[in-house]
């Protein structure tokens, strides 16, 4: 009954190829019952087919993401082109004495944007050279999983490029053919969707980076909690931007006071002027933060090096005050008193700054990592490794650390095109000086792992040794 030869029908479709017409049509046939399920199949698989027909022509239609990148280039360059071909129109259209006053109260406005764009960009090659150097970043400045990485950066940089320039653009455009309150409404309005996007409550536009950055801020304004290197590392960055503050607060002065688009900058006696007692105050305060972080590290760990760090902060307000005084005092006095001991204090904050750089910051005592290198940090193996690259980062950073403090002095900053390259190299030297102190920091950690590691295993070998010698503790 079970063993016996069983004959399948001539019209069987199992005889026939799987892939031929009727084995299709012979299903239908075989019984009644099963037509309409197998109705349904033979539509899921039409189904099917015409689904990959359509993915293969969708993907053929697409152009490939070398050809979109190349394209998306095309159109930015295109678009700088654009917005420096009208700026450039605009600023001719107007009188010769016009045009300088217009363009420094322009400057004033969108410089600050631009500076901080370009720290933007600078901070993605930063975590960009990390990643490739294998530091551990994000564990040092105690980010979640959902950080930013360099490609999430760069995209908030070029929205940032496209967007400050696109406004300036317009501020120009509609400047020079007498829209004027049209004009004064462009930075108004930039600077209140840069607030409302640092600031949104919502889950979008990166809400923990955003929220990580604003408690980071808090806790450098008032350092009442322990100091974490995020707090300080920030704090330090913002000393490089003093000078952005500076017009920030000029810049939100005159949209309070509706003196946007005036040209009234060299009133004395004018609220937002550049004789106001603000700009120095402003252009001090991230000094006084650090110092007093170190003060409240100094209370938390007993460490004098932290007050030799406070010392240093201290040494920046000397120089802005006494350059300060020459809008205040008879010229004579200026020239005679205050300016040699302006130019006293500025030598010794460089000095001393530069010395903390290298030896501290930097732990390069004594320059011994230029000439040994047999046993290379993970960054200076991998992008550094010639002792040229460090005689670099040395000299270009004592040679900046004195023009930053010509940038510093509040009697210069009519001088707007060289304060605003002095400050650019301000934030290269920043940006150099990040790689050689998140990799010092970088160091000290894994440091400190090797040595509980050490000390882990020998305890482990002693308790072995123990129990082996059947003795008890």
């Amino acid at each position: 009954m079970f063993g016996g030869a069983v004959s399948a029908p001539t019209n069987s479709p199992h005889l026939r190829k799987s892939g031929s017409r009727p084995a299709i049509f012979d299903l239908g046939t075989t019984e009644s019952g099963n037509s309409s399920g197998e109705d349904f199949l033979h539509s899921v698989v039409l189904n099917e087919m015409k689904g990959v027909s359509t993915s293969l022509t969708s993907a053929a239609i697409l152009p490939s993401p070398v050809l979109l990148w190349r394209f998306k280039v095309l159109l930015f360059f295109l678009w700088g082109f654009i917005c420096c071909k009208i700026g450039w129109d605009s600023v001719m259209r107007m009188s010769a004495d016009l045009r300088d006053l217009f363009l420094y109260e322009a400057f004033l406005y969108y410089n600050p944007l631009l500076l901080v764009t370009m720290m933007v960009w600078l901070w993605g090659i930063n975590l960009w050279v990390f990643a490739q150097a294998n530091v551990g970043y994000a564990k040092i400045f105690d980010l979640d999983q959902s950080h930013l990485t360099h490609r999430e950066i760069w995209k908030c940089a070029i929205w940032m490029t496209i967007i400050v320039p696109t406004s300036m653009t317009a501020y120009l455009y509609l400047y020079s053919h007498g829209e004027v309150s049209l004009a004064a409404s462009q930075p108004v309005l930039l600077y209140a969707a840069v607030t409302m996007a640092l600031i949104f409550p919502f889950d979008i536009f990166y809400l923990s980076t955003r929220y990580f950055l604003l408690r980071t801020l808090w806790r450098i304004v008032f350092p009442l909690q322990a100091i974490t290197f995020p707090d300080f590392f920030l704090a330090d960055i913002l000393t490089s931007m003093s000078k952005v503050f500076s017009d920030l607060e000029r810049s939100v002065c005159r949209m309070v006071h509706r003196q946007v688009a005036t040209i009234a900058w060299f009133e004395a006696d004018s609220v937002c002027g550049s004789h106001s007692i603000a700009i120095p105050i402003v252009l001090v305060l991230p000094y006084v933060f650090r110092f007093f972080q170190c003060l409240r590290q100094y209370k938390d760990t007993r460490e004098k090096t932290t007050l030799l760090n406070a010392l240093k902060y201290s040494t920046a307000v000397p120089v802005i005050f006494l350059s300060a005084l020459k809008y205040h005092v008879f010229p004579e006095k200026w020239t005679n008193v205050y300016r040699p001991l302006w130019l006293l204090s500025s030598v010794l904050n460089s000095l001393y700054s530069f010395y903390w750089d290298v030896t501290r910051d930097w732990d390069l005592s004594c320059f011994t990592r230029i000439f040994k290198f047999g046993k290379p940090h993970y960054l200076s193996h991998m992008i550094y490794g010639r002792k040229w690259v460090y005689f670099w980062v040395i000299g270009s950073n004592l040679i900046l650390r004195c023009t930053w403090t010509y940038k510093l002095s509040a009697h210069l900053r009519h001088n707007y095109l060289t304060v605003f390259t002095i400050t650019a190299l301000e934030m290269l030297r920043r940006f150099q000086w990040a790689f050689f102190r998140v990799e010092n920091e970088w160091n000290k950690m894994n440091s400190k792992t090797n040595i509980q590691l050490s000390t882990s295993e020998m305890v482990n070998e002693e308790e072995k040794l123990l129990h082996s010698n059947g003795h008890s503790v």
